[in-house]
């Protein structure tokens, strides 16, 4: 695998009306690699282990990719992208899909020609502050110094909250996870600010989690997952299905340890067998081989199986399914029918 850190913004005059009518999947099934944007970093979600490769939630998002078309889940150069250049570079062509903690909201999908193909983490914005302060509340911050990440949706909900709760805030602004927590671990701020996953994923990776505290308000709704440019229908139907293949693949019982079984020959249930290509022909509509959810599922488990593996109660990040949890156990995931 390859690592290229993308730092500084990039021309994309001419570029992106080229991108957006291109035959992604055929280009990357020429070049054979998937080419995927992340985070620069964020524990949990996309980080790189102590022999550099790559690992997380967003992570195995484009793993499952890569599966689907190659078979072989190691088929991803990761492109790290910071949350100012990430949408340039996705609409530049320069990477082929973005799976990297970004909401879902009106202006990225119709105004920046962004396709977002499904939510593969329902998330809501929140406050961490060091427990020594004995704030209970985000009401409670008046005057408080702020870091916020530049180019995010995070900037104008704060700013909303602080607003219609009439209190004040001095914003410090940051470009990167990174040096958001450089920033608060120094006391440049008192606050920091952002989806309540990246807060968990943030504290997790401190000397002493135990000094910092999550406070209690989610002031936003955050739907992330990933997306791929507008005007290539074909390719995104590609990265949705995969996504949905992880989410449907959960709630039918079709998990990492079973479904090479399950795949041997068809069973009972006609859904399982259309997703792992024992019945229909849902593989070819998609361009991909017949066995492309056996691939996807088998790249690092369904849905559960991802999320428990990197950020999961027994994990240092420590998240509870909640809005999460499949929608047969009160939670928002669900897959359309494969059919």
């Amino acid at each position: 695998m390859k690592n290229s850190l993308l730092l500084g913004a990039i021309a994309v005059t001419g570029m992106v009306a080229g991108a957006a009518t291109a035959d992604t999947l055929q280009e990357v099934k020429d070049r054979g690699v998937l080419n995927c944007g992340i985070s620069t970093g964020l524990v949990g979600f996309a980080s790189q282990n102590a022999n550099g490769d790559w690992q997380g939630f967003d992570v195995a998002i484009c793993q499952a990719v890569a599966a689907a078309i190659f078979g072989d889940a190691n088929a991803v150069e990761y492109n790290p992208v910071t949350n100012q250049v990430r949408f340039e570079i996705l609409n530049s062509g320069e990477i082929d899909m973005l799976s990297r903690n970004t909401t879902w909201t009106f202006s990225r999908d119709v105004d920046l020609k962004l396709d977002f193909l499904g939510v593969n983490y329902y998330d809501g914005q929140g406050f961490l502050i060091p427990t020594e302060l004995g704030v209970s509340s985000a009401k409670e911050l008046d005057g408080a110094k702020v870091c916020i990440q530049k180019g995010t949706t995070t900037e104008l909900n704060v700013a909303d909250f602080f607003r219609v709760n009439n209190i004040e805030y001095e914003p410090v602004p940051i470009s990167t996870a990174s040096e958001a927590q450089q920033a608060y671990l120094a006391g440049t701020c008192q606050v920091y600010t952002t989806d309540a996953s990246g807060l968990a994923a943030t504290r997790a990776s401190f000397e002493d989690p135990s000094a910092h505290v999550i406070l209690p308000e989610i002031i936003s709704k955050e739907p992330l997952g990933p997306l791929v440019r507008h005007g290539d229908d074909d390719w995104g139907d590609v990265v949705r299905w995969s996504l949905n293949a992880l989410i449907a693949a959960e709630e039918l019982g079709i998990t990492s340890a079973n479904v090479d079984d399950l795949a041997a020959a068809p069973t009972d249930n006609p859904e399982i067998n259309r997703l792992l290509g024992t019945e229909g022909t849902l593989g070819e509509m998609l361009g991909l081989p017949a066995d492309w959810g056996v691939n996807v599922i088998k790249a690092n488990g369904n849905y559960g199986e991802i999320f428990e593996k990197f950020i999961g109660e027994n994990t240092p990040i420590g998240l509870a399914r909640g809005l999460n949890a499949q929608w047969t156990d009160g939670g928002l995931l669900y897959a359309p029918p494969f059919r």
